[in-house]
């Protein structure tokens, strides 16, 4: 008898993303709700970054540069429009968004750059 049956030795039992999505998602909340916007940026960098790890953990994407690149689309797309269609107090949050976007975009195009490629 096995002592766990039904599980191969090829498949991590953990991964540790959850706990980041989590983290990330509530340090990101945190700043969108109290105006704190360097925690707001800080926490969708943890948040969009550990989607990506765990979309590349599960092999839905190839390679997670591209996947940052996509995530930063839709990042400043979302924040511009909250930006640009609210009032002063609501601006501000749309603002650090964009500003996450634009540095998730950063690091998707130097990573993608700075990426060995196979010969």
């Amino acid at each position: 008898m096995d002592e766990q049956p039904g599980l191969s030795d090829e498949y991590r039992k953990a991964s540790p993303w959850p706990v980041f999505v989590a983290f990330g998602l509530a340090i990101f909340e945190v700043g969108i709700v109290m105006a704190l916007f360097p925690v707001a940026v800080g926490g969708l960098l943890l948040f969009v970054g550990s989607v990506v790890g765990i979309l590349r953990e599960s092999e839905y994407v190839g390679n997670p540069w591209k996947a940052l690149v996509a995530a930063s689309v839709v990042c400043l797309v979302a924040g511009g429009a909250v930006a640009l269609n609210t009032t002063d107090a609501i601006r501000l949050r749309g603002l650090a968004v964009v500003v996450g976007g634009f540095l998730v975009l950063l690091a998707g195009v130097f990573g993608s750059l700075w990426e060995p490629r196979a010969v």
